[in-house]
Formats: C-alpha cells, sequence, structure tokens
C-alpha cells in the first residue's frame, strides 16, 4: 500500500482518512498503554538482572589484567580500534567517491541480518558491521577476564551476551530495514498493528513483557491439539489421571504410566497425531495412562516435593494398578518429573514396594553439579529473589520461568519474536509447539524452593543425598531396570550431566540413549519425520567424552528402539482393556480440566 495523492502531490482524501483513522488508534493504544503500565504487578528486581557485585568483580579483574599484562589489554584495545577506524575510513572513502555501495563486509554471516540492504545500502551495512565489531570487542573483553572463578565468568558471559543481543541494530526501527520497508508499503499500519500486537501481550501478563510466540486462537485442547482419546479416571487436589482408549485388539498387561513435568502441561507429548508419542505408544499395544498436573494458585503455597511424591507418584501407580488388576507399573519421568521419579524411585526402594518394574527418564537430571547454561541463574541473590517472590505470591509464577527459559535463547525467543510481531505487524504463526511453549504452568512457593536450593543449588541428591518424607534418599537406591535419554544439543538438561546422574545410580540393568537436537525436539522425535538419529553404547563405565566417542550411531528415532526395551519389561499380551472397564469410574473425557487451566494470577 503507498500513500495516494491527487496531480498537485497533496493526498487524497482517501488517504488523509486512514491517517486520522491511525492517528485515532494511537491515542487509544496509548490509553490502554498508560492503563496497563498503571496497573503492572511488581516483582523482586533482583530476578531481572544480576547484583552489583558481579559487574564490580568484573571491573576488578579487568583492572587487574590491565595492571598484570598490559600488553594483552593493550593488544585487545588496539585491535578493536583498528578494525573501528578501518571499516569508518572505507566508508568515508566510498561516499567521498560518490559511491552509493557498501565498502567491502568482513564479517561472517548472522541470520539476522537477511535482507539484501544489509550487505548493499552503505548506512545498514556501516550499523551492522560496528555492531558485529563491538560484539566481537565485548566478548573477547570477557573472555580474556583470568581473575574470575569459572562460573562468575559463566555468569558474566551470559549478561554480557544478554546486551549484544538487546543492542541489535535489527531490534530498532530506524536500524531495521525489513520494518521500514514494511512501515512504508503499510503507510505505518504495521506500527499500529505492532503496537497493538505489543500491548495485548502486556495485558495478557500483567504489565510483564512475554512475547506471544503463537497464535492463541488457532488451538482448542482436545479439537486440534492434545486429541488422542481417552477418559481422566482419577483426579484429586495435584493431578488428573487420564487413560488412552487402546487402538489394539491386545496390549501388554504391565500399564505405563508417564509423568510429564508440571512447569509446562502433558501435551507436548500430545501435540497431534502425527508426532504424538502418546498415539504411538497405545499404537504399539500398552495401556497408557497420563498424569495431568494441576496448575497451583496461592492456595498450593506449602505444596512441597513430598506431595508431588506421596500424592502425585503413589497415587498415580496405585490408582494405575487398581485399574488394571497389575502388581507393577512402568514409570516414565520427563525432565523435573524424571528428577522426582528418581525420588520415588529411592523412597520405594526403603519400604521394600516393588511397584515400579521398571523406569525410563526423558531429558532428566539427577546430578545438578554443572546445569551448562541454566547455571547463571542458581547463585543466591537469583534464588534470594525467586524466594522473596514465591513468599509473596504462594507461587513462582509462569511468566518468570518463561522468560528465564526465553532468554536462552534471546535471538530465537525474544528479540526475533518481538521483531515481527511490533516491529512488523506480523500475527504470530500457528505454531502448536510455540502454543505449548507459552502455556505455563506455575510452582508451588515450597516446591520450587525445595527443588532449587536442595537439588539444583545443594546438588544434596547427588552428594550424599536428598531428605525427604523422614527419608534420605540416595541415587544409589534405584536399582530397577532403567533406560535414560537425553538431547544432543539440550541447554536445560545437558546430556553428558543426565549421563553422569545415571551413572550413580545403583541398577545393574541400565540403557543410556542420546538423540540428535534439543531437549523437546529430541524427544518429541516421531518415526516417520525420519529426522534425528541417536547414539547407543553398553558401556555405562565410561565418561561422557569416551563414552560418545565409542557410541554406534544409528539414523532415525529412538522411539522404536526405547519400545523394544520397554517391550522386554511389560508381560504378555492380554485382550485390551478400555476405561471404564469393569465399572471402574471416568471422571470425563481426555484432556481433562486441568490442563486447561492458565496459569494467571
Amino acid at each position: 500500500m503507498t500513500t495516494e495523492t491527487t496531480e498537485d502531490g497533496t493526498p487524497t482524501e482517501a488517504s488523509l482518512s486512514r491517517m486520522a483513522e491511525n492517528l485515532k488508534k494511537v491515542e487509544e493504544l496509548t490509553g490502554r498503554l498508560t492503563e496497563v503500565m498503571t496497573h503492572r504487578k511488581t516483582h523482586q528486581q533482583s530476578l531481572d538482572g544480576p547484583n552489583q557485585e558481579l559487574f564490580s568483580k568484573a571491573a576488578q579483574s579487568y583492572m587487574a589484567e590491565a595492571v598484570q599484562n598490559p600488553a594483552k589489554l593493550m593488544e585487545h584495545q588496539m585491535g578493536y580500534w583498528a578494525k573501528t577506524v578501518t571499516h569508518f575510513m572505507e566508508a568515508q572513502q566510498a561516499l567521498a567517491k560518490g559511491s552509493f555501495v557498501a565498502p567491502e563486509d568482513k564479517t561472517g554471516s548472522d541470520r539476522r541480518f537477511a535482507n539484501p540492504l544489509w550487505e548493499t545500502h552503505p548506512y545498514f551495512n556501516f550499523v551492522k558491521q560496528q555492531y558485529l565489531i563491538n560484539s566481537e570487542a565485548l566478548s573477547q573483553a570477557v573472555e580474556d577476564m583470568s581473575d574470575l572463578e569459572p562460573r562468575e565468568k559463566q555468569r558474566l558471559s551470559y549478561f554480557s551476551r544478554q546486551i549484544i543481543d538487546m543492542m541489535s541494530p535489527t531490534n530498532f526501527l530506524a536500524t531495521n530495514p525489513d520494518a521500514l520497508e514494511r512501515a512504508v508499503e503499510t503507510e505505518g499500519e504495521s506500527l499500529i498493528k505492532g503496537l497493538e500486537n505489543l500491548i495485548s501481550d502486556l495485558e495478557a501478563n500483567d504489565g510483564e513483557l512475554i512475547v506471544r510466540l503463537a497464535d492463541e486462537k488457532a488451538f482448542e485442547l482436545g479439537r486440534n491439539i492434545a486429541t488422542t482419546p481417552g477418559k481422566v479416571v482419577f483426579r484429586n487436589k495435584m493431578f488428573e489421571l487420564i487413560q488412552y482408549t487402546p487402538s489394539t485388539e491386545e496390549v501388554h498387561a504391565t500399564p505405563l504410566v508417564v509423568f510429564p513435568p508440571w512447569i509446562n502441561k502433558f501435551y507436548i507429548l500430545d501435540l497431534k497425531a502425527q508426532n504424538s508419542l502418546v498415539k504411538w505408544v497405545v499404537d504399539q499395544g500398552y495401556t497408557l495412562f497420563m498424569v495431568s498436573w494441576v496448575n497451583p494458585d496461592a492456595a498450593y503455597r506449602d505444596i512441597g516435593m513430598e506431595d508431588y511424591v506421596e500424592d502425585g507418584y503413589l497415587a498415580a501407580i496405585a490408582e494405575a494398578k487398581k485399574i488394571t488388576g497389575q502388581k507393577q507399573v512402568n514409570a516414565v519421568g520427563y525432565c523435573i518429573a524424571g528428577t522426582t521419579l528418581s525420588l520415588t524411585l529411592s523412597l520405594l526402594k526403603q519400604r521394600g514396594d516393588t511397584s515400579i518394574k521398571s523406569a525410563t527418564f526423558f531429558t532428566a537430571l539427577t546430578d545438578f553439579s554443572d546445569q551448562g547454561e541454566f547455571q547463571p541463574f542458581l547463585t543466591d541473590d537469583f534464588i534470594d529473589g525467586i524466594e522473596a517472590e514465591t513468599a509473596d505470591k504462594g507461587v513462582l509464577p509462569s511468566v518468570i520461568m518463561a522468560r528465564t527459559f526465553s532468554f536462552l535463547r534471546s535471538n530465537d525467543l525474544v528479540y526475533g519474536p518481538a521483531v515481527k510481531s511490533y516491529m512488523m505487524g506480523e500475527t504470530p504463526p500457528a505454531f502448536d509447539l510455540l502454543y505449548w511453549n507459552g502455556d505455563g504452568a506455575n510452582l508451588p512457593a515450597k516446591m520450587a524452593m525445595q527443588y532449587l536450593r536442595g537439588l539444583c543449588q545443594r546438588n544434596e541428591l547427588a552428594d550424599g543425598g536428598f531428605d525427604l518424607m523422614g527419608h534420605h534418599l540416595e541415587l544409589g537406591d534405584i536399582d530397577v531396570p532403567l533406560c535414560a535419554i537425553a538431547c544432543e544439543t539440550d541447554h536445560i538438561a545437558p546430556w553428558k550431566d543426565s549421563y553422569r546422574g545415571v551413572q550413580k545410580m545403583g541398577s545393574d540393568n541400565k540403557t543410556f540413549i542420546m538423540t540428535q537436537s534439543g531437549h523437546i525436539a529430541g524427544i518429541v522425535n516421531p518415526p516417520s519425520k525420519k529426522k534425528y538419529g541417536h547414539y547407543t553404547n553398553d558401556d555405562l563405565g565410561l565418561d561422557h567424552t569416551d563414552w560418545l566417542e565409542g557410541a554406534k550411531f544409528h539414523e532415525g528415532s529412538w522411539w522404536p528402539r526405547w519400545e523394544k526395551w520397554l517391550k522386554k519389561r511389560s508381560g504378555k499380551m492380554i485382550p485390551a482393556r478400555f476405561p471404564g472397564d469393569d465399572g471402574h469410574v471416568t471422571v470425563s473425557d481426555a484432556p481433562g480440566e486441568y490442563v486447561a487451566k492458565k496459569a494467571k494470577l
């Protein structure tokens, strides 16, 4: 769309009318923006960034480096200034010649700068090159600091990267050619739409800016997402238990109970028929039970890990045993639910309870000595802030966790989507995975602090034992056959750390599989896609480097390999069981009520 003009160059009535409409929209949107920011809910400021101590340590380290190794500092500074001055002179020479062509671009490729104008237009090219030169200089300065402890250096590197990513010229209207072109083409309507998107996101999160990643109107639970047929067969204050309808005439005798993480919703394993692990498992002939956790509010502030074990895991296992008439179940725990499954296994061992025949861990940490990119958030200042936040609200709000995880991949999950939504005026895509990603859950105050302090920060389970429910729980107690699935590029539960925890488990029947890709895509990897392969190595006595070096790579999904392992532990084939058989009560249709509750305070 371009501005319509009359023969003498003045805007037509239609153009003036559109301009007046846009100005009216701006006035209305400004009022909404003022309203939402006026009533913005507060949170602990320590959750927004590191405390002053980190910057003081960084400054001290930099000064110490300058005193102890001035030549290195001079080399770094001279290199930066040489690149900057050379870049400036080349641009000036091109302009002096009357050339409207950008000088040679010596910077590497970066998908943020895909528009050809970043290469061909002198203005945009100059801005891009200088930004990348500055970014390299800052990153190198942090890398060269030798006085900082490794974890302090890791924190400084993380927060420096946040500054670098935030200051990208693509994030500002005046230096983003895509946004400027769109604004001209639409007579500014893209900016109006972008402002509407921004305000809608603020209103949806009580003034907290969480970029909407998917079109929420495109999905409805039970209609086009989480559609595998089944019934809720049990409900208590902690969870609903879904029993899925069989799709085969016979099923294995031993039921399978899946415990998903309660940080998010269970339907990551049942997005749609084509990539649903739930449907695939049911189609292989298993009686599958899925735990759908409650989305807690402030009334759950005193719910702890012990409640998740007693009223969650043990209750779900007991109900599955009662419905199927079996003495044992096979259990799966995903992420934090895998960590808690390990606690449950230790507890059952100490109680002499053999209810779990085998255990499968999806991307689960039990040894938290090195948590990779999540490590910068495990310092006292950040955890103290979370503790104060949970004491105030009764829960750890999902928006805080969503923001934390998003900034681990800030260009992909924060700035890239923000540019498209707020500067380009685009509607978020109808993408099921991103819809799920934005449908988070709160954590009860007590449980959040037990997990963050005792497990993540102090690593008690791996280093001596974790006290819970009057028992001293240890990884060495876990003696059932187990299979652990880790993901090669997982930035939340790094595979080598998952591997280290499995090594400490007491079982003499352990299988470890590493799949390609990350925390979600590595798990949601149906065989039909023929996308990501996986690695196996039976020698779990090796350290992680040697294990990988000696591992065999297999094309395709790990699902069939795991199912073959599971089949050996699932008993004989019997007539298929249906929800409600033998007079057992059904509460509602799947996916149930708990999954539909949104996390909003």
